[in-house]
């Protein structure tokens, strides 16, 4: 069995890194994706779904230290589903309003834009790794 999952998005937070009681770091960041679409009454209508991003190691302290709130990542991991319900964890806000929350361990974290930065401006980031035909040297 396999799953992945891919998160392109926007940090809600500054991420939080602490140390397990073995000395591994672990790094905790929320990330905000969203739909814009037109309902069937013609509305505009915006969907954002926020996901919370665990990420570890070497990996914990890269994100911890270049990440900041507004920032564009992107997060190649799996879900890890609620022990009690097997889907996302189900919470009661402080207002009484129920809301759920997507748990992610990240496997990769690329760092893309800066919130509001021209996206023709960044370098691009190759899907593919590079051939020898590509390489400038």
């Amino acid at each position: 069995m396999y799953q992945k999952i891919l998160i392109v998005g926007y940090l809600g937070n500054d991420p939080e890194m602490r140390y397990t009681p073995t000395g591994q770091a672990v790094t905790n960041f929320s990330v905000a994706t969203s739909n814009r679409y037109t309902s069937n009454d013609g509305q505009q209508v915006d969907e954002t779904t926020w996901f919370r991003i665990s990420a570890w190691g070497k990996q914990a302290e890269t994100c911890n230290q270049y990440l900041k709130k507004g920032r564009k990542v992107l997060v190649e991991g799996r879900l890890k589903p609620d022990i009690q319900t097997g889907g996302p964890r189900v919470y009661q806000r402080q207002d009484g309003t129920w809301g759920s929350s997507f748990e992610v361990t990240a496997q990769a974290v690329k760092f893309l834009s800066a919130r509001g930065e021209d996206e023709a401006s960044q370098a691009s980031f190759p899907t593919s790794p590079e051939t020898e035909d590509d390489i400038p040297f």
